[in-house]
């Protein structure tokens, strides 16, 4: 018997998931272009790479702070409507920062708490939106689709992360910081009106008598009773901490590279650049028949090309690697957030991904705060040149220590 064709296009073609898709493409773009703006402006008014590691620490804290209870509060409520909600604080926080680049005297050099205390109530509605939205994007395909609909996901958030960092350094380079914060502002508004055109009646929820704290060591349980997902989370949470040289390309900007804030946003949109032409190529693919062994593999490439980028004063080489580690970096997505989506309960979906978002959501900050504290001590290439060898350690050990992922076959 021949076996069904392979249809690459199969989640696209139902209408919820296509809004679903918009609405990521455009916040991940505003949230991007935000980003490039606001750690050039930081630095450059500050000219300490500590205060780079504090704007992800602003945002981590909060994350990790609501996000078993986002999590919980997933599982009960409608997940719809708390992805909304979620983004519409976050449209009042690229608001907030257009207002502040329109006003003189709120943010200067000795005075930039106003962009950390923004930066810290858009990690609560990060953490509220994350588990909700992920859950939700599970409901809008059928099971069988679940890797199909996970490849597209991750292809349209890493095209974002090409066009909203190179949109942010060449709008914030050539015009000014007020027209970037527009930008930014203006795309975050198309992700809510996108995500209201979803039309979904939510699956009926499991009825549960259990208390808040008791729900949330359900999750807990569930993923430490899964040592394939327990290892996939931890090999990414320790990759993506020690790796975290994203957090330090203004300072590879400025002063190894010399290329400005248009090339940050090169830089920035590098590794995007790679992890689309790697999302294309898995959407186009098969499922992965080693998912275990290639996990692995491309979280090594990873950190050899995070090492790489730490050694480099070639603009067009530093941009190759992170590139090359935003194919790898890929990989380990699509098969973690396949394993998330395939092996959960339905049930238990929103409070598995919220211990997913302290694991990888706030490791990306925490990477950040790591790199720039680090960079403060041991100075900037030091620090991503260890942070790189430091990911291989971790990849050799989870394959010691997790054989059931290590010898994990095709995802069914």
């Amino acid at each position: 018997m021949t076996p069904p064709r392979h249809d690459p296009y199969a989640s696209l073609r139902i209408s919820n998931f296509r809004w679903f898709i918009a609405s990521l493409l455009a916040m991940t773009v505003a949230t991007q272009i935000q980003a490039v703006v606001v750690s050039w402006q930081i630095y450059e008014l500050t000219r300490d790479p500590f205060s780079l590691g504090l704007i992800g620490l602003a945002e981590a804290v909060p994350f990790i702070g609501f996000a078993l209870y986002a999590g919980h509060l997933a599982d009960r409520a409608a997940r719809l409507r708390i992805s909304l909600i979620s983004l519409v604080v976050l449209l009042g926080c690229s608001l907030t920062l257009l207002s502040f680049s329109l006003r003189t005297g709120v943010v200067h050099s000795g005075r930039v708490w106003p962009m950390y205390a923004v930066i810290f109530l858009s990690g609560i509605a990060r953490s509220f939106l994350q588990p909700a939205r992920s859950a939700l994007g599970a409901e809008l395909v059928p099971r069988e689709l679940y890797p199909n609909a996970v490849t597209w996901r991750s292809s349209a958030w890493q095209l974002a992360e090409v066009v909203g960092p190179a949109i942010g350094g060449l709008v914030y380079g050539f015009a000014s910081a007020k027209a970037a914060y527009a930008v930014d502002a203006s795309l975050m508004a198309v992700a809510v009106l996108s995500l209201g055109r979803i039309l979904h009646q939510p699956r009926p929820s499991r009825p549960s008598e259990e208390s808040f704290l008791a729900s949330l060591a359900t999750g807990v349980r569930f993923v430490r009773s899964q040592p394939v997902i327990l290892g996939a989370l931890t090999l990414d949470l320790f990759s993506v901490l020690f790796g975290g040289a994203v957090a330090l390309l203004p300072v590879f900007a400025a002063e190894i590279l010399h290329v400005g804030p248009q090339g940050l946003g090169i830089l920035r949109a590098a590794p995007a650049v790679g992890a689309v032409a790697m999302s294309l190529g898995m959407a186009h693919r098969p499922p992965l028949r080693k998912a275990g062994r290639t996990l692995l593999l491309s979280v090594a490439l990873f950190g050899w090309s995070m090492i790489g980028f730490g050694l480099s004063r070639n603009f067009f080489l530093s941009t190759g690697l992170l590139a090359l580690s935003g194919m790898a970096d890929t990989v380990s997505v699509v098969v973690r957030s396949t394993l998330l989506q395939v092996m959960t309960p339905d049930h238990l979906l929103g409070r598995v991904s919220s211990v997913n978002a302290i694991f990888i959501g706030s490791s990306n900050e925490l990477g950040a705060f790591e790199s720039g504290t680090a960079a403060r001590l041991i100075g900037t290439v030091p620090s991503v040149v260890l942070g790189g060898m430091a990911t291989l350690v971790v990849v050799a050990v989870t394959a010691l220590k997790v054989p059931p992922l290590r010898r994990l076959k095709e995802i069914r």
